[in-house]
């Protein structure tokens, strides 16, 4: 009896299902500040509370809902003495692009679940390029936390804090203050 349990889906997992598609449905459509764990669970034909069961709030939905693929450029193909400019031009333009990050970043900013899908992005999509040009491997995932620190830090004050200068910044300014910082924590010697 245990055995065909095993092979059957269970309801609950039917259920995530359902929930997570309608929030993608729902947040694409909608956008982040617009779509309402109400209308979610109306798509999912459930009850709202089954989703704050599972997911607590919006935000928590949201974070499990997302796939961001951050369509880094291939480490192989990468020059080492030019990843940071690589990185900091990539970034800016999928900034510039995708709302879905910027809402991921708020998200991150507030809530567990959405800082731990903010994690797993980096650390599934950025450590092996970090790994491909940092001089020691060891080192990879301080470097590419560090990286990340100056990326975020970009998208969180130009896009979600929205401070004035760094607004106005010309895509050519940010790259040219920021890929330097970039480089340096990606290939730069470790500081002893």
């Amino acid at each position: 009896m245990n055995q065909s349990r095993s092979h059957t889906p269970r309801r609950s997992d039917a259920t995530r299902t359902a929930i997570l598609d309608a929030a993608r449905e729902r947040f694409a459509a909608d956008g982040y500040d617009r779509a309402t764990i109400r209308a979610i669970a109306r798509d999912a034909n459930i009850d709202p509370s089954m989703v704050m069961r599972y997911y607590g709030n919006k935000e928590g939905l949201f974070a499990a809902a997302v796939a961001i693929d951050l369509k880094l450029p291939d480490p192989a193909s990468l020059s080492p003495d030019r990843a940071g400019q690589a990185l900091v031009t990539h970034f800016l333009t999928m900034w510039e692009q995708n709302e879905v990050l910027t809402a991921l970043l708020r998200v991150g900013a507030t809530n567990e679940a959405g800082a731990e899908r903010m994690q797993g992005i980096f650390a599934d999509q950025l450590l092996p390029l970090a790994l491909r040009v940092c001089p020691d491997p060891e080192q990879a995932p301080a470097r590419a936390a560090l990286a990340s620190s100056q990326l975020l830090g970009l998208a969180l004050t130009r896009y979600v804090l929205r401070f004035p200068p760094a607004v106005a910044l010309a895509p050519e300014e940010i790259v040219a203050w920021l890929a330097p910082t970039v480089q340096r924590y990606l290939t730069a010697p470790h500081p002893a």
